[in-house]
């Protein structure tokens, strides 16, 4: 296992994502594992939502968010969620394709990183209504630093009308 530097606690949200394969299981697994790392505490996490893809055509994903509470930096952390990805089973093939598992980092407290592989917080969050529900639903007053705006104001800029609750979650 990789050594890494810990930090201080800090507030993360991640978004997850899956469409390939029984997806609320794998997301389900992925926080478990997420939960069992070292230096990662689960805070909190979403229900789940179905969501029509965006790209190239196939099957509707399950989103959800889930707050961490992390003791490693964001470039490690990253590092941790693309690991976690290949483990279940994540090829990338095409930009917006398909996929057993994704995982976004989404904000690492109020930190703004802007460098070729770790863009904080995610450059496509504040329009995606598929991330932007399911994190309101847990952190509805954390302020993407970008905007200066709360996550529940985001979310009133976006078209949700294709992001529905899951049934049972």
């Amino acid at each position: 296992m990789a050594s890494y530097t810990y930090v201080k606690p800090t507030r993360s949200a991640l978004a997850l994502g899956s469409n390939i394969g029984d997806s609320q299981a794998i997301l389900e697994a992925a926080i478990e594992t997420l939960a069992q790392t070292p230096g990662i505490l689960l805070e909190a996490r979403s229900n789940w939502y179905q969501t029509k893809a965006v790209g190239p055509p196939q099957p509707d994903y399950l989103n959800g968010c889930v707050t961490l509470h992390v003791e490693i930096q964001a470039q490690q952390l990253l590092e941790i969620l693309l690991k976690i990805e290949q483990q279940f089973g994540r090829v990338r093939q095409e930009r917006w394709g398909p996929r057993t598992l994704d995982l976004d980092l989404l904000l690492y407290d109020d930190l703004i990183v802007d460098t070729p592989n770790l863009q904080i917080p995610h450059p496509r969050m504040r329009d995606r209504a598929f991330v932007l529900l399911p994190l309101a639903e847990i952190a509805p007053d954390w302020i993407e630093p970008v905007s200066g705006c709360v996550i529940k104001e985001l979310l009133k800029e976006v078209d949700s009308s294709d992001v529905h609750l899951l049934m049972g979650n």
